[in-house]
């Protein structure tokens, strides 16, 4: 299992899966859900419409449409609400649920964003400790998966990232 950390855009990311974080509609927003599908164009909204939304912790996958990638897993991480309400349970679901997908359809690499860190308010450096954690918690399990890559968008996530993963990138 090779563990990545990038700098740039998920939507410039040309992999198996990229991970949306996604509000429960499917039908865009802001952050990484809108660029996500500014640049995958229209047939990204058309396809999110017949999923009837997602609710807090569970993926979904769609084709990429204009994105360099193959497909777009949607996940809905939990809005902070000050960590007494299962935050952390919801968003480890959002990073397993993911990982349970591209194991579904035999994918070999994905890019996971920020989940909840943006709007939805998450502390990003428990956040990045959650995906982390979580994800390798989960690797030696993965039949398919062979890379998974952290990308972060602001030097902040980049630098709390950086340290935790020294030791395993």
């Amino acid at each position: 299992m090779i563990i990545k950390l990038d700098r740039g855009d998920i939507t410039k990311m040309s992999v198996d899966a990229i991970v949306n974080a996604a509000n429960s509609s499917l039908l865009g927003g802001g952050g990484v859900d809108g660029a996500i599908h500014r640049v995958a164009g229209p047939e990204l909204l058309m396809e999110c419409k017949k999923l009837n939304g997602c609710p807090t912790g569970e993926a979904k996958i769609t084709k990429a449409y204009n994105l360099p990638c193959k497909h777009v897993i949607h996940t809905v991480g939990p809005i902070w609400r000050g960590g007494n309400n299962y935050e952390s349970k919801q968003l480890k679901s959002c990073y397993k649920n993911s990982l349970k997908l591209a194991e579904a359809y035999e994918l070999e690499s994905i890019v996971f964003p920020n989940i909840s860190t943006g709007v939805y308010g998450y502390p990003k450096e428990d956040a990045a400790k959650i995906a982390i954690e979580t994800v390798m918690n989960k690797s030696a399990k993965l039949r398919y998966l062979k890379e998974i890559t952290f990308c972060v968008f602001d030097d902040t996530n980049y630098e709390i990232y950086k340290e935790l993963l020294k030791d395993i990138i």
